[in-house]
């Protein structure tokens, strides 16, 4: 019934077969990765900024975001800064990790072979494993190191990029 990527009518076994799509040309498919994973980063970014500047501030007086938008932010040390950026990137990642998974399912690779409940997992084991590498490392060079929020969220989105796609494409949604 179907076409183009769409779920046929038919089911087996309880559950509906994707129709497999055209394979797309692996620049063409990195392109469309880039622009997916940048719709995700702009919720993972804003949702994250929101969250250290209302909820756990995490936050300096210098940080470049605080000057360029005047932000009013809660003094905290870089101890607390940095434990409050952990949290505020674990519960943006959260949402913005299905905002990636919905992308890159519906629209970069084509459908794997395994239950969606396991293709899901694996994504966000994954994601979780990349973003919890970037997060430990950039805390500490927040606490350690005095490094400004927003200079180690562009480092971990860097680290994320090319870690997710690498695993996603080989591992997740392998064929």
């Amino acid at each position: 019934m179907g076409t183009g990527g769409e779920l046929e009518a038919e089911a087996t076994g309880g559950r509906a077969l994707e129709r497999e799509r055209p394979p797309i040309h692996p620049l063409r498919q990195f392109l469309r990765y880039s622009v997916s994973g940048s719709v995700a980063t702009a919720v993972h970014t804003i949702l994250f900024y929101f969250f250290a500047w209302k909820l756990l501030p995490a936050l300096g007086e210098s940080d470049r975001v605080v000057t360029l938008l005047g932000l009013p932010v809660e003094p905290v040390t870089d101890a607390v800064r940095a434990a409050h950026y952990r949290w505020n990137n674990a519960a943006a990642f959260a949402i913005s990790n299905f905002t990636a998974y919905l992308l890159n399912k519906a629209w970069v690779f084509p459908p794997g072979r395994r239950h969606p409940v396991v293709e899901i997992s694996l994504f966000y084991l994954v994601s979780g494993t990349s973003i919890l590498v970037g997060v430990l490392v950039t805390s500490l060079s927040i606490e350690h190191l005095g490094s400004s929020t927003t200079a180690a969220m562009a480092v971990n989105l860097v680290l994320s990029m090319l870690i997710n796609f690498t695993l996603r494409k080989y591992v997740v949604f392998r064929r």
